[in-house]
Parts: structure tokens; sequence; C-alpha cells
């Protein structure tokens, strides 16, 4: 078995998915390592999460945020080569679960709430302040001519609005939570 340890990096360099070394600061590297902490806090709270429903749902979305990550990580000329990306079917199943959130609770108010009510919202707080800094570093990407698909940016700007909703709903302790 390889070790995980192979010094590649010891220098400030890592490597894109087609080999290319850059400097771990680049924009690119930037945006991937602001995507690996999103999905980590997002596997916070689904780990708080008691409903199968809404735990399924933040799996899809760390999944998306995967295939968000390969993009990232691809230089233009290798992206034909990616089998799968982010298009309005994603944003989409963001937007329908958005509707139904703000249809089905009366307990949700679009107004800006203090964070901390418990460990599940507050962790799906800082989802949401992750993924917005995530849609910044994105645009930077997008604004550089780097990366060309303004369906991740949409569904960054999705998730940031649904992770706010599951926020609330887990500040009040709704149900749906608990299940």
């Amino acid at each position: 078995m390889k070790s995980i340890v192979t010094k590649t990096g010891d220098k400030g360099k890592t490597s894109l998915c087609q080999g290319r070394r850059v400097n771990k600061d680049n924009v690119r590297i930037e945006a991937c390592g602001v995507l690996d902490e999103l999905c980590s806090y997002l596997g916070l709270a689904k780990s708080l999460i008691k409903a199968g429903k809404i735990k399924k749902t933040i799996e899809t979305i760390q999944k998306d945020l995967f295939v968000i990550g390969t993009e990232l990580a691809t230089e233009k000329k290798f992206i034909s080569q990616i089998k799968k990306r982010i298009s309005f079917e994603q944003i989409n199943y963001l937007e329908k679960i958005i509707n139904s959130l703000e249809r089905n609770s009366k307990l949700i108010k679009p107004c800006f709430q203090l964070p901390g009510h418990n460990l599940l919202s507050s962790s799906l707080d800082v989802s949401r302040t992750i993924a917005r800094k995530l849609e910044r570093r994105t645009t930077t990407l997008i604004r550089k001519k780097v990366l060309a698909d303004n369906h991740i940016l949409v569904y960054l700007n999705r998730l940031s609005d649904l992770l706010y909703l599951l926020a609330r709903l887990g500040s009040k302790e709704d149900l749906a939570l608990k299940k």
C-alpha cells in the first residue's frame, strides 16, 4: 500500500487533476480547500440530523461538492473529459427543497438571526458561511476566466439559501430534524 506521505507538497506545490504543479496558494487550490471545509462541516451537520430525508439531502449535496471539486481542480482544456458536471438538474433539486421548506414550515422567517441556538443549527450556519466563501472564490475563478461553468455559481448560491433554511429549522428543533 502506498503511503499518504509523498513529500511532493513540502515546497508549497500541489498537483491539479491532470498533473500540472501549482502553488498551494493558487486560487484554484484555495477554492478546493474551501470546498473541502464546506463538505466537512456538512458532514458534522449530517451526523447531528436524525431525519433520514434531510440526512440524504446533505449527503447528495456532499456528492455534488465532489463533482464541483473535480471541475475546480481541472484545467479548462481538460474539462471536456469530466463525465459528471453540475447542471440545471442539481440546481432544480435544491430549488425544490427550498420551495418545499418555505411552503411547509411556519417556523422559518426570512431574516437574519444570531447563530448559536444549538450544535445542529450552528453547524449549518457555519456551512452556509463557507458556502458563501466558496461562492466568492468561484466568482474569482470565473472572472479570471479560469473556470467557465456558471452552473457552479448558481448551485452555490442556492446551496447557501438552503443551508440558511435548514439552520432555521435546526434552531427551532423542528420535528423534521428529529425523526
